[in-house]
């Protein structure tokens, strides 16, 4: 296996960055998990526009193109032989000091990984999977924007600790406000009456590129769509629910905190969804 760093590939073994690196001491920075598919980057100038908002966001400068960037991701994907796999793609703000301004850092760093990824139990794409709501808030917009990808994932780790410990793989989390925000590592949709409903950005869901896929397919198959607050409430009442992210694809949730969704089974406009969305991940985007 070889990684991209900073223009170079390099063997696994010894593909490091700096101990001074602000992405490592202060998760000073931005990354993309990008999915492949029968030699297909699913949507991979997508993934690069949301790069470079959240680097704006942030205020990171990226010196490199968005040509350049794609040009070393499909070839991280030949050297490392996948066709079917994912792609972390990592800007760190680069070596500076052990202070936090990141004017002392006079350079980012580029990282690229390309290897293969099993999120969850393929079960729980058949049968659905149990969520639990956990006790974390999601950071609050104001504090930190959720359309920014950032290194900070600590807020989500300390929620998928809470799942873990009470038996579960996958977490609710809500704003502060006590609306649904999204998963630890995911977005989520609830299907309620024939309409599609998701969190907006404001409530403090990720822009997710997988969760935006979902929404042209509704759009495609006459499916009415909207983002919205929604409360636990509403997921208990959905008649369908289901998590979307660039590894987990689309998973079919079947209960919250004990409450049976719909059936209890995944649903029929899921099942529409999922479909297409097989269909279009081998179409839109960069061909290895």
């Amino acid at each position: 296996m070889e990684v991209y760093i900073d223009g170079k590939f390099y063997p696994k073994a010894d593909a490091k960055i700096s101990v001074f690196d602000h992405g490592l001491l202060y998760g000073d920075g931005i990354f993309e998990g990008i999915r492949v598919y029968d030699g297909c980057v699913f949507k991979l100038a997508e993934h690069l526009e949301r790069l470079e908002y959240s680097a704006k966001g942030i205020a990171l400068r990226l010196p490199w193109s968005r040509d350049e960037i794609a040009a070393a991701t499909v070839e991280a994907c030949r050297r490392n032989g996948i066709a079917n796999g994912y792609i972390r793609l990592v800007v760190t703000r680069g070596v500076g000091d052990l202070g936090l301004s990141p004017r002392n850092c006079p350079a980012p760093s580029i990282i690229i990984i390309a290897d293969a990824i099993k999120l969850y139990p393929e079960e729980f794409y058949a049968k659905g999977m149990r969520l639990i709501t956990v006790p974390t808030r999601r950071v609050n917009p104001a504090a930190l924007p959720p359309m920014v990808k950032s290194l900070n994932y600590l807020n989500n780790i300390l929620a998928k600790i809470e799942a873990l410990q009470q038996g579960f793989q996958e977490c609710l989390l809500l704003n502060d406000q006590g609306y649904v925000a999204e998963c630890s590592g995911d977005n989520l949709f609830i299907v309620h009456k024939g309409r599609l409903l998701t969190p907006a950005s404001y409530a403090g869901a990720l822009v997710g590129i997988t969760r935006q896929a979902v929404l042209e397919i509704a759009s495609d198959l006459g499916i009415q769509a909207a983002e919205t607050n929604l409360t636990r409430y509403d997921v208990f009442n959905a008649d369908e629910a289901f998590l979307t992210g660039s590894a987990a694809e689309i998973v079919p949730v079947i209960e919250l905190d004990g409450r049976e969704i719909g059936t209890g089974k995944p649903g029929p406009v899921t099942a529409r969804l999922l479909e297409s969305f097989r269909r279009k991940v081998r179409e839109d985007g960069v061909k290895i």
